[in-house]
């Protein structure tokens, strides 16, 4: 597949990319905390403004035409990684992870939610570019994902999941968390903590949506440059964010809805540009078919419609019950008494 893209700007980007990632990384490690309302508020909104530049770039480097696309695409992951988000904060609550090292275990889950996006996007280019049928498969499953949705339990989690006892019954854990670390000795035997079935289940999780996110982002770009750059630009400040919104995500009812239109969008979009490239010989005869094509222009003007009316449709009706119930609605994660070991205490007990 070809680029407007200069191969300088490409590899550049690239590696400026890296190194933004590497530093945030090398900040959680050397100092695990629970980020202030306002230090979350200036990453979140440093990385929305790098995505912002990032598209100026493309414009003046490319065209109007590559820039478009990479907004329609950086949104469409953005909105899809909020969704996985909100997974990730049922996988941190049901594993009780100290909130001090919840940082770490977000990065971690953003690292891998980046190497499994990268082989699906290298593997997607590579049977798009030689099967263009395939958009029949990816626009179908991505209309199957959008009603998996909307369907009622559609992120409920019940117990443990099947990887998980299974690794359980072959690897010896602790019952308790030991700081950061995976392993410790114990009485002379080697054993693993709860941190390491986060990151399992965390990796699981990042496989699933990297399943919808590809597809997805193909049915707006076919650049690899531009879908991954895209997907790493929604997943960047992703740890920020859950900060941010601390324990409202489970509170706006709606994003769901709004997640599930954008995925059956672009599902019937890759089904319509499918017949439109028709090369198979039981539809029309192996010929093209005369369906209208969905721009790139209408469908960002869907992406941002059904973000924005998802999300203050949540928020309103967020404040709603809060004002039923007597409560706040508010952003942030609280901020707990923590031990020296990074997990939760009460300051107001004896030892």
């Amino acid at each position: 597949m070809t680029t407007a893209l200069p191969l300088w700007f490409e590899v550049g980007s690239m590696i400026l990319l890296t190194l933004i990632l590497i530093v945030d990384l090398l900040l959680i490690i050397k100092r695990p905390h629970v980020p202030s309302m306002r230090e979350a508020s200036l990453w979140v909104g440093f990385y929305v403004l790098l995505a912002l530049l990032f598209a100026g770039a493309i414009y003046l480097f490319a065209d109007a035409q590559h820039a478009t696309e990479f907004v329609a695409g950086w949104l469409t992951e953005y909105s899809l990684s909020i969704d996985n988000l909100f997974v990730f904060v049922l996988i941190l609550g049901a594993f009780k992870v100290p909130t001090a090292y919840q940082q770490r275990a977000l990065m971690i889950g953003i690292v891998l939610a980046l190497l499994f996006r990268g082989i699906f996007i290298l593997a997607g280019a590579a049977i798009i570019e030689r099967f263009i049928a395939v958009f029949f498969i990816f626009g179908a499953w991505l209309i199957w994902t959008a009603w998996q949705q909307v369907k009622p339990g559609g992120h409920e989690e019940h117990g443990d999941s099947w990887l998980i006892r299974q690794v359980k019954k072959v690897v010896p854990f602790t019952d308790e968390y030991h700081g950061g670390k995976l392993s410790v000795t114990v009485e002379g035997k080697r054993m693993f903590t709860p941190f390491l079935l986060v990151l399992i289940s965390l990796g699981a999780t990042d496989l699933l949506f990297a399943l919808d996110s590809i597809p997805a982002i193909f049915g707006i770009t076919q650049s690899p440059f531009i879908v991954f750059t895209a997907n790493v630009f929604a997943l960047m400040g992703l740890r920020q964010l859950y900060f941010l919104l601390g324990g409202l995500l489970d509170k706006l009812p709606y994003l769901k809805y709004g997640i599930a239109a954008i995925l059956a969008f672009i599902g019937v979009k890759l089904i319509l540009h499918a017949l439109h490239e028709n090369e198979l010989p039981f539809i029309n005869g192996g010929e093209p078919v005369a369906v209208p094509e969905i721009t790139t222009g209408m469908s960002l003007l869907f992406i941002l419609a059904a973000m924005v009316i998802s999300t203050v449709a949540s928020v309103w009706k967020a404040k709603q019950v809060a004002r039923k119930s007597g409560e706040t609605l508010h952003f942030g994660a609280a901020e707990p008494h923590l031990d020296e070991d990074g997990t939760t205490g009460d300051s107001s007990k004896g030892n």
